[in-house]
């Protein structure tokens, strides 16, 4: 995130992110059968900079064993991966960051272009990524989506390139798209639009997310289902549009909509499964969490599309010789196959689809990725039912959800106006 308050750190709970890159990321493409090229007489440590919820002792144990690699985490908050990327490029060897924070970490030269001859998968990373595509067909790229930011011009530049090139910003670790969490039992009638977020219907029992840059793309998204405005790009508004989309919410609290403005994971989940709110701005894990209760909870498809979001691996400009060798080694073993399917089977998607799917079960696959009918029960990596035999996953197959996004989480250039302009609504 591009603000001070982060959702993924502290021990105020997990966020999507702890189930993503920490338990799920590193976790082990174990079965990759490929030749540590790295030894462990070499000793090589490699300083991993990300948030706190995306680190997992049980994982740094099992890559050490297997390549010889020493992961030591560098824990600290979104904001702060940002700032140290830009600052003390010298204190990280691996960075694990969102495509958005790119517009601030490239122009200064920090981050070393990943070579794609290096990555063995790398012709296999989903061409949402590298084309803006899924199934053939384009999809929305307002604000920062990943095809704007994935090339750079050369491995040492600080230019994104507009066309595909050797050198990669980031190699993407996961993704996923936002739309809002419904419970179905208490609404008791279809919900298909973000306008039913700010609907008087809800008064009292309706909540948004109190991030910000992601807060007022949700809020923006219910604008122009209102029909109140249509904004040439949510993720970088005007100085007008930032107004206008404040001033709605500001209106909309004061007449008492909003029982939350939450900021943290189990506070979304608190909400949501005791019923103080029946509509709100909802991460897919939440929602989980929510039915892991025995509670009715969806994450809504909406006609209007959903707001996507993506991280990835990057490597410090400065990393040369064995630390840049074990770098590479790590990701080639995230891409291929065992992380992959850990992440698939949170309710994420992983980069490379081919590799995870070798390590699924097939009724797995078909629930997850296909949008099929869950032929046996469906369970968490760690056991825990998350649906049962005969169940369906909420906006259907791979292609539908992802090929259904209206705009990516940004940084706009307006961000500093924006942030004083949220504070108000928050204050209101």
């Amino acid at each position: 995130m591009s603000d001070s308050t982060d959702p993924k750190s502290g021990a105020e709970g997990i966020s999507r992110r702890s189930l993503l890159q920490g338990t799920a990321g590193m976790a082990g493409i174990l079965a990759s059968g490929m030749a540590p090229s790295v030894h462990a007489d070499e000793k090589i440590t490699l300083r991993y900079l990300g948030t706190a919820v995306n680190q997992d002792k049980a994982i740094a144990e099992k890559f050490e064993k297997d390549t010889g690699i020493k992961i030591q985490y560098v824990a600290v908050t979104t904001d702060d991966v940002t700032k140290r990327a830009v600052t003390a490029p010298n204190s990280f060897d691996l960075i694990d960051t969102e495509y958005f924070s790119l517009k601030k970490i490239v122009p200064t030269g920090n981050l070393k272009g990943i070579d794609s001859k290096r990555i063995k998968n790398a012709d296999k990373i989903t061409p949402l990524f590298t084309k803006g595509e899924i199934g053939g067909k384009k999809v929305g790229d307002q604000g920062t989506a990943p095809k704007k930011v994935m090339y750079l011009e050369g491995e040492k530049s600080k230019k994104f390139s507009a066309t595909p090139t050797q050198f990669m910003t980031l190699i993407p670790t996961v993704y996923n798209a936002d739309t809002l969490g419904i419970r179905p039992d208490l609404i008791k009638r279809p919900i298909e639009s973000w306008k039913e977020l700010l609907n008087p219907e809800f008064k009292g029992k309706a909540a948004i997310l109190n991030i910000p840059s992601i807060g007022i793309m949700d809020a923006a998204m219910v604008v122009e289902a209102m029909g109140i405005h249509k904004y040439a790009d949510k993720g970088n508004m005007t100085k007008a549009e930032i107004d206008l989309t404040i001033k709605t919410l500001i209106e909309a609290k004061k007449a008492g909509q909003f029982r939350a403005l939450w900021k943290d994971f189990n506070e979304s989940v608190n909400l949501m499964a005791s019923g103080e709110v029946v509509i709100q701005s909802m991460w897919s894990p939440a929602v989980t969490a929510v039915r892991t209760k025995g509670i009715d909870c969806v994450f809504q498809p909406l006609k209007e599309g959903y707001r996507a979001w993506a991280a990835g691996f990057g490597v410090p400009a400065t990393l040369s010789g064995k630390k840049l060798d074990g770098a590479y080694e790590f990701i080639n073993w995230f891409l291929d196959g065992w992380a992959g399917a850990y992440l698939n089977r949170q309710g994420y998607y992983s980069a490379v689809l081919e590799t995870a799917k070798a390590k699924m079960e097939a009724y797995e696959w078909a629930y997850w990725m296909e949008g099929k009918e869950a032929t046996q029960d469906i369970k968490s990596p760690n056991g825990d039912l998350l649906a049962k035999k005969g169940a369906k996953r909420d906006g259907g197959s791979y292609e539908q959800r992802m090929g259904g996004i209206a705009c990516w989480n940004a940084v706009m250039d307006e961000n500093e106006y924006m942030v004083k302009k949220w504070n108000e609504f928050v204050a209101a």
